[in-house]
C-alpha cells in the first residue's frame, strides 16, 4: 500500500488524484500518535492543510471503508470565507467519494433554503462559514448532537474578522466527546486560549520553518513615490507578464478603481471584493481558471483560500496590515512546489515600516526601484525573440502566405510589422514621474549633492512674487526618509488642495521637511490638510503636515556651484502630475474649480485623492 498509516479507501484516492507523497503536515496527522487526539496544527499556506484534516478524521467517520448511514452530521469543518469552504467541500468530495461520503455546504450569498433542505436529508460532512452555520443553529437546522469531528481551518483568520462569538456558540453547540482540530497558518495567543477551553491534550504539530517567508516565493519591495503606485502596477504586470497575477488592496473602493484602471489600459482583469455577490466571484475565478483573465485584483478576506494553480504573481498594492496578512497574501503562489512571486510596492515614507515588518517576518526581499518603460520594452523584445526564434512546423497555407508576403514587402519591412502587431496586442507601459532618488549609495540614502530644493528666488535673486508674507508648515519627513520634491510637491497640492504654484520654498532637512505658502491662504490649506487626515494627523503613508511658525533652521541645501538649483532637475511642466491622467491615481494639482459651500478652502470640483493615500474626511472646526 503506497500510504500505509491511511485507510485503504483513502489512499486509494490519493492514488488516483496522482498524489506519489504525502507533504510533510499530511504525513504528520496520518501517524500513530496524532491518531484520535486533538490537534493544534500550523503550517504554511498552500501545504495541503486540506487534504491533512480530511486525512486525519479517516478514522472517526469511516467503519469497514465506508460511510456510515447518519440522520445528522458527523464531522464540521469551519472556513473563514465562502471561497475557502467552497475549496475545502470540492477536496473533501474527491478523498471520501469511494466512501459514499454526502457533503453539505452552507455559506453566505446562497440559499439557505436549500441547505437547510440538504441539511434535513441527512449528510455526514457540513462544511460552512461562521455566519452561516450560527444561523442554521440557531433555526434548529443544524443538529451537532451525534458530531464527531469538528475543525476549524483558518482559525487566525477567523478571529481576525470577527467570528469568536459565532465559534464559540457552534463549538458550545457539540458533544464533549467530540475531536477538535484546529489548522491555522500562525497560532498567535487568541488561538492558543481557543484551543485550551475546546481542547483536551491537544498534540501540537508545526511544520513552519524558522525561516517564516514561503520557501517557494522569491520576493521584492519596489520602492516608488506615492503618486507612482499605479504606474508601477502596470510596469510589473508587463514586465513580469505573468500567466496569472493577484493585486491586492485595502479596500473594497480600491479594489473597484484599480480593477477599472487596468480594464480601461487592456489588461484582462476580475475583481474580488466584499460588494461582490457569490454568482460574480465564481465567475471572476472561472474566468481566471479558463484564462480569459490574467489579473485579479482583491481584497484580503475576498482571496482567502483561493487556489489558482497558475498563480505565480502577487503585487501588494497597499502595504499588510502585518507581517501574518504579508503571509496570507503571499501565500496564494508558490504552492504546490512551484515557484511564484511577490513583490511589496513601498512608498518611500512607508520604506522603514516594511522593512521592520519583512525583518519581523524573518522575509530576505531584495529592494529594487519600479521598473521603468523601457526595462519592460526591453523584456519585450526579449519575449518575441523568443517566441518567434522556437522551432516550429508550419502549416502549408501559412507557408504560401509568407512566399506572398515575401514578393510585396521585404524582410525587414515585414519583421517590422510583425513586431509592431505583437506591441499592440499588449498595454503600453507607463512612464513613471520618479524612479527614485539619484545617486543612491549602498544603504539607501542618496548621496550629498544630488538632492536640490526648490528654489526660494528667482532667477535674479528677489523673493518670488506671491511670498513676500509666507507661513511655514512641516513635513514628519526628511533625507533619511527619502524625501524628494518631486514627490512631496504632489503630496502637498493634494493633501491642501493647492496647485503646485501655490507652494513656495522646500527645504529638506535630515529628519523633517520644511516648505512655505502665501500667508493669504495659509489658513485654507491647514484646514485642508486636517479635513485629509487621519484620527492621527496622518494620511495613509503616514506623513503628516503641521505648521511651524519658527520656520526652517537650516538653510537650503545648494550644488557645488553654489545655487540652489531647480527644484527637482525636472522639466516644470511634468511636476505633480501622475500617468495616465485622471484615472484616480496620481496628483490632482490641475486648475482649481469655483469653491464650493463645503466651507472656508472647499471646493466642489476637487477630484479624489490618488489611490493609496485615500484616509476617513474629518469635519472641519
Amino acid at each position: 500500500m503506497p500510504f500505509e498509516n491511511l485507510s485503504p479507501v483513502l489512499s486509494d484516492a490519493l492514488v488516483a488524484r496522482g498524489y506519489e507523497a504525502l507533504t510533510p503536515v499530511q504525513t504528520q496527522v496520518s501517524e500513530d500518535q496524532a491518531k484520535g487526539r486533538d490537534l493544534l496544527v500550523s503550517a504554511q499556506t498552500g501545504s495541503g492543510k486540506t487534504v491533512a484534516f480530511g486525512l486525519a478524521m479517516g478514522d472517526e467517520l469511516l467503519e469497514e471503508g465506508r460511510m456510515p448511514y447518519a440522520t445528522s452530521p458527523l464531522a464540521l469543518i469551519i472556513a473563514p470565507t465562502r471561497e475557502l469552504a467552497l475549496q475545502v467541500s470540492r477536496e473533501l468530495s474527491w478523498l471520501y467519494a469511494k466512501a459514499g461520503a454526502r457533503i453539505a455546504t452552507c455559506v453566505g450569498g446562497m440559499d439557505a433554503s436549500k441547505e437547510r433542505r440538504a441539511l434535513g436529508q441527512g449528510v455526514q460532512i457540513v462544511v460552512g462559514t461562521p455566519g452561516r452555520l450560527r444561523d442554521h443553529l440557531e433555526r434548529g437546522a443544524l443538529d451537532l448532537s451525534a458530531l464527531r469531528v469538528a475543525v476549524l481551518d483558518e482559525a487566525d483568520e477567523m478571529l481576525d474578522m470577527g467570528f469568536r462569538d459565532d465559534l464559540e456558540e457552534i463549538l458550545d453547540g457539540t458533544p464533549a466527546t467530540r475531536r477538535t482540530l484546529l489548522f491555522s497558518a500562525t497560532i498567535p495567543n487568541p488561538i492558543v486560549q481557543l484551543a485550551k477551553r475546546y481542547q483536551k491534550d491537544a498534540l501540537r504539530i508545526s511544520t513552519v520553518g524558522q525561516d517564516r517567508g514561503h520557501g517557494d516565493i522569491a520576493y521584492q519591495a519596489v520602492t516608488v513615490a506615492p503618486a507612482d503606485i499605479e504606474g508601477a502596477v502596470v510596469n510589473l504586470l508587463r514586465l513580469h507578464d505573468a500567466e496569472t497575477a493577484m493585486l491586492f488592496c485595502a479596500t473594497r473602493d480600491n479594489v473597484r478603481r484599480l480593477h477599472a484602471s487596468l480594464v480601461e489600459r487592456g489588461f484582462a482583469a476580475v475583481a474580488l471584493s466584499g460588494e461582490h455577490s457569490q454568482n460574480e466571484r465564481n465567475a471572476a475565478l472561472q474566468a481566471l481558471r479558463d484564462r480569459r483573465a490574467k489579473v485579479c485584483v482583491a481584497t484580503d478576506v475576498a482571496a482567502r483560500g483561493i487556489d489558482l494553480p497558475t498563480l505565480s504573481l502577487v503585487i501588494h498594492v497597499e502595504i499588510p496590515r502585518d507581517a501574518e496578512a504579508l503571509q496570507h497574501r503571499s501565500g496564494r503562489t508558490g504552492r504546490a512546489g512551484k515557484k511564484g512571486t511577490a513583490v511589496i510596492i513601498v512608498p518611500y515614507p512607508r520604506r522603514r515600516r516594511v522593512d521592520g515588518m519583512l525583518r519581523g517576518a524573518r522575509i530576505n526581499a531584495e529592494w529594487m526601484e519600479a521598473p521603468t518603460a523601457a526595462d519592460v520594452r526591453k523584456r519585450d523584445q526579449e519575449r518575441l525573440m523568443e517566441k518567434l526564434l522556437t522551432p516550429v512546423e508550419h502549416e502549408p497555407e501559412d507557408v504560401e502566405l509568407a512566399q506572398r508576403l515575401m514578393a510585396e514587402r521585404t524582410p525587414e519591412d515585414i519583421a517590422a510589422s510583425l513586431v509592431q502587431a505583437h506591441r499592440a496586442l499588449m498595454p503600453p507601459p507607463e512612464d513613471l514621474i520618479d524612479n527614485g532618488p539619484r545617486g543612491r549609495d549602498g544603504a539607501g540614502r542618496p548621496e550629498r549633492g544630488e538632492r536640490f530644493e526648490r528654489p526660494e528666488r528667482g532667477a535674479g535673486g528677489d523673493q518670488r512674487e506671491g511670498f513676500e508674507d509666507s507661513v511655514w508648515f512641516r513635513l514628519n519627513i526628511g533625507r533619511h526618509q527619502n524625501a524628494d520634491p518631486r514627490w512631496i510637491l504632489p503630496l502637498l497640492c493634494r493633501r491642501g488642495h493647492v496647485s503646485k504654484n501655490e507652494i513656495g520654498a522646500i527645504r529638506i532637512g535630515p529628519k523633517e521637511t520644511m516648505f512655505n505658502i502665501p500667508r493669504a491662504i495659509a489658513d485654507r490649506f491647514a484646514e485642508a490638510v486636517v479635513r485629509s487626515a487621519n484620527e492621527d494627523g496622518e494620511d495613509d503613508s503616514g506623513v503628516s503636515i503641521t505648521p511651524a511658525p519658527d520656520g526652517p533652521t537650516y538653510p537650503p541645501r545648494r550644488d557645488k556651484a553654489g545655487h540652489s538649483g531647480p527644484r527637482d532637475g525636472a522639466p516644470r511642466s511634468t511636476l505633480g502630475r501622475a500617468p495616465g491622467g485622471d484615472r484616480g491615481f496620481g496628483d490632482r494639482s490641475g486648475p482649481r474649480g469655483p469653491r464650493g459651500p463645503g466651507g472656508p478652502g472647499g471646493n466642489d470640483r476637487y477630484k479624489p485623492k490618488p489611490y493609496g493615500q485615500r484616509s476617513p474626511r474629518r469635519p472641519s472646526k
